[in-house]
């Protein structure tokens, strides 16, 4: 199994909020996640992002790749990144 770190869309039509969550590659965007990292809200200003940020770098470690939107989050956020 390919773990990825990626972004689910939940919310409202015109108020996205999204999950920071460990799937499967393979995976639809909103099927269920392995893990749930944290959360983003663009609409707010400035962006709200909260992440655990122990738990993203153990998936980092393990090998999961995160997708070019969450890597610019966690990087942000001081999660030390593999490039």
């Amino acid at each position: 199994m390919s773990a990825v770190i990626r972004l689910k869309r939940v919310g409202t039509i015109k108020k996205p909020v999204h999950r920071i969550v460990v799937i499967d590659k393979r995976r639809a965007r909103d099927s269920k996640p392995i893990e749930i990292l944290g959360f983003y809200d663009p609409k707010t200003d400035p962006a709200t992002v909260k992440v655990n940020k122990a738990r993203a770098e153990y998936w980092i470690g393990v090998g999961a790749l995160p997708s070019p939107a969450v890597r610019t989050l966690l990087k942000k956020q001081g999660v030390k990144v593999v490039s």
